[in-house]
């Protein structure tokens, strides 16, 4: 029996298929999930470890799991030290992890050839140290355009060390047939640092961007954006120069209204549709007045909504996913998602009742799950 499906059993109460349960008395909870398909169609997971038991400051572990079966059950192949809020991602057919190698580190780049059980070891800029100092992300798509590899980091070097004000978004990005391994390779955008002259001095910070490219062609990274006095939530359109190595903001135009913007999100194109499709953590008007002392939108992670747009600025509801009633203790966040022919996969770090206990709260996630939406241009 897989793991997935012991944990089918065990936490049948938990919604999709149970890739990891991880005690909320462990004091370690569930971060960064990343997904992948491999060339041979199996599915590749990833989750590190946060938390005051955790080692997210010092050498950041991530965990590795391959589904055979689409997802109906999951094994554990790899544990990595030294990966933190990393992206899997396939490439030419091999098998890579991108990300920093702890909170706020260096970023590194891994490749594997056996499917996740063992990876290259970043050493030096020549196999896979690509920048060092520290960094901030999320696992965000590496996306392949116009004959390059792109994928947004952001800066953490200040110039205030607060969270949210330390975060300059920038892009990296290589030639497609480059060595990944060789920091050589990669080159990085200029830096867009922090302004608290944003949104009339409510804006405290952006992060978590998107590389995406617009129907016309341009090519954006549309950021997270944080605004703690409003539950109308927005992204930010950032334009990056066709080079790759100039980012530009316009900050009358380029807040842009999103809901569930204030958390991370992710921005997929769909040829088949022609709709631009993302997965957020909207605040329906059923929860807006649960709480009058709530004001801060990055506190609600209890509904993953289904979204799309045709250019990127207008976007319309389609479904809810996944919702629970309670607001504090469960979440649904984080989401990786690949589409896989007709349907959408997710990968979602999941803050539930394990049936006897809750979450320590409804961000510091228990569960790590899979989910499928079926036919979702149907919906």
């Amino acid at each position: 029996m897989g793991i997935g499906q012991i944990s089918a059993q065990k936490y049948w109460q938990v919604p999709g298929k149970v890739v990891h349960y991880q005690p909320t008395s462990t004091q370690k909870y569930i971060g960064s999930p990343s997904l992948a398909i491999l060339p041979n169609g199996d599915y590749v997971a990833s989750h590190d470890f946060f938390g005051p038991q955790s080692s997210e400051w010092q050498q950041a572990v991530t965990t590795i799991y391959r589904s055979k079966d689409k997802g109906r059950s999951w094994k554990k192949v790899g544990e990595i030290n030294g990966a933190f809020w990393s992206s899997l991602f396939v490439h030419k057919g091999e098998l890579y992890l991108l990300g920093p190698d702890r909170h706020h580190g260096t970023v590194l780049i891994r490749k594997s050839l056996d499917g996740g059980r063992s990876w290259t070891k970043p050493t030096n800029k020549e196999n896979g140290v690509l920048l060092a100092g520290e960094f901030h992300c999320a696992p965000m798509p590496v996306v392949e355009y116009n004959g390059r590899l792109w994928r947004p980091m952001e800066t953490a070097h200040g110039p205030e060390l607060k969270w949210g004000e330390r975060y300059g978004a920038m892009v990296m990005s290589a030639e497609i047939d480059a060595d990944l391994l060789n920091s050589k390779s990669w080159q990085t955008s200029s830096t867009l640092f922090f302004d608290k002259s944003y949104l009339n001095g409510n804006f405290t910070g952006w992060l978590e961007g998107n590389f995406v490219v617009g129907q016309d062609n341009k090519m954006w990274n549309i950021l997270r954006v944080d605004d703690r006095t409003t539950l109308d939530e927005k992204a930010a359109m950032v334009e990056i120069s066709p080079d790759g190595k100039r980012l530009s903001f316009d900050p009358v135009s380029g807040f842009i209204p999103f809901d569930g913007g204030s958390k991370k999100f992710v921005i997929k194109h769909d040829s088949e549709s022609g709709y631009y499709y993302t997965l957020t953590n909207s605040i329906p008007e059923r929860y807006r007045y649960v709480d009058s002392k709530r004001t801060n939108p990055s506190g609600y992670r209890n509904v993953l909504m289904l979204r799309k747009s045709k250019d990127l600025k207008h976007w319309e509801d389609v479904k809810v996913i996944l919702e629970h009633e309670d607001i504090v203790n469960h979440g649904f966040q984080y989401v990786d998602w690949l589409f896989e022919g007709e349907d959408i996969i997710i990968l979602c770090r999941t803050a539930y009742n394990d049936g006897k206990v809750d979450a320590k709260n409804n961000h510091d996630a228990n569960f790590l799950t899979f989910h499928c939406i079926e036919e979702f241009r149907k919906l």
